[in-house]
């Protein structure tokens, strides 16, 4: 069976490989497992067959035969889990990986994601600048936690993992704020991240999307 993914047919991020599909594209390209993507639409995502993979409208999905699973961290698990090259064979040092594999999306995104729907959508309220700065603070706070964690290792715990990837991600949708410049030890990171193989590869494959749906 191929594995198939859901994408964005016309990506709101402008094929800057913020799109969460981007984190299961580079899972698979990791692990070197083929697999196809199926283009949706917004109108489409609210459509009952894609309901029917994911109950929230959202993108991506991945199915697999029999198996069809939506959320990123979930399906980036099943990916690690499935195939080897994503977390330890050690069972204490895999341990350690899932776990930041929980922090990166229950720890440190949820701020970051609200100060991007902040700037998206409460830039015209009275107190926005008031709460931009609130959450830059809690940001900041994490950000402090995770470089001190960090320290001057390549990698979150020991060998590139799950955990590392979906870290990666994450602090990519601050390369613009500003607020990675602090951590030279977290900008080096995201470098690191970036400049792997199987992350080019699905960084160029999310961007042909981009490119072929603005030049049509």
């Amino acid at each position: 069976m191929t594995i198939t993914i859901t994408a964005f047919e016309k990506s709101p991020d402008r094929g800057r490989g913020l799109a969460r599909d981007m984190r299961v594209r580079w899972a698979l390209e990791e692990v070197g497992q083929p697999y196809e993507v199926r283009l949706v639409t917004f109108k489409t995502m609210k459509e009952p067959a894609h309901i029917a993979l994911q109950p929230f409208g959202q993108i991506p999905t991945y199915q697999d035969g029999d198996l069809a699973l939506f959320e990123t961290g979930a399906i980036v698990f099943h990916v690690a889990e499935r195939h080897a090259g994503l977390l330890p064979s050690d069972a204490d040092a895999r341990a350690r990986a899932i776990t930041w594999m929980f922090a990166s999306l229950n720890t440190v995104e949820p701020p970051i994601l609200e100060r991007e729907a902040t700037t998206y959508v409460e830039r015209d309220k009275d107190w926005y600048h008031e709460r931009l700065l609130m959450l830059e603070d809690r940001i900041r706070v994490r950000l402090a936690q995770l470089s001190r964690r960090l320290a001057e290792a390549d990698w979150l715990d020991g060998a590139f993992s799950a955990g590392d990837l979906l870290m990666v991600t994450v602090l990519r949708r601050l390369e613009n704020s500003g607020l990675l410049d602090a951590y030279p030890n977290l900008s080096a990171y995201v470098a690191r991240g970036k400049a792997r193989p199987a992350y080019k590869r699905a960084f160029d494959a999310q961007l042909a999307v981009f490119t072929s749906a603005s030049s049509a």
